[in-house]
């Protein structure tokens, strides 16, 4: 289980424990966090679970494969280094204290 922080647009903090196995967007839409509405579920055929990554954890995640980087060309005001769809990070141990913070809205 790893513990993981979502940061609101406003600045609102929710600190929730994901089991692993699950996404980071499927801990947040388990634990009713606003701001990201994963619109497909998770199949990484939309943009709607973006969020951008604490620049501490850049370097500890798996990097993006060709899908993500695709779907977020769509996404609102991404950032190279930054931005993630949160369905294509997978929960483990390794991702407890993980930071990321929604964009002012999902397109």
């Amino acid at each position: 289980m790893a513990k993981i922080t979502y940061v609101e647009f406003n600045g609102t903090e929710h600190e929730v424990d994901v089991k692993n196995g699950l996404t980071v967007m499927e801990g947040a839409r388990d634990n009713g966090i606003p701001g990201i509405e994963a619109d497909c579920g998770g199949a990484c055929a939309c943009s709607t679970c973006h969020v951008y990554v604490d620049p501490a954890w850049i370097e500890k995640l798996p990097p993006k494969e060709d899908m993500e980087e695709d779907m977020l060309d769509f996404a609102y005001e991404p950032d190279p280094a930054r931005s993630r769809l949160t369905c294509q990070l997978k929960v483990s141990d390794a991702l407890d204290g993980l930071r990321v913070q929604m964009p002012e809205k999902q397109i």
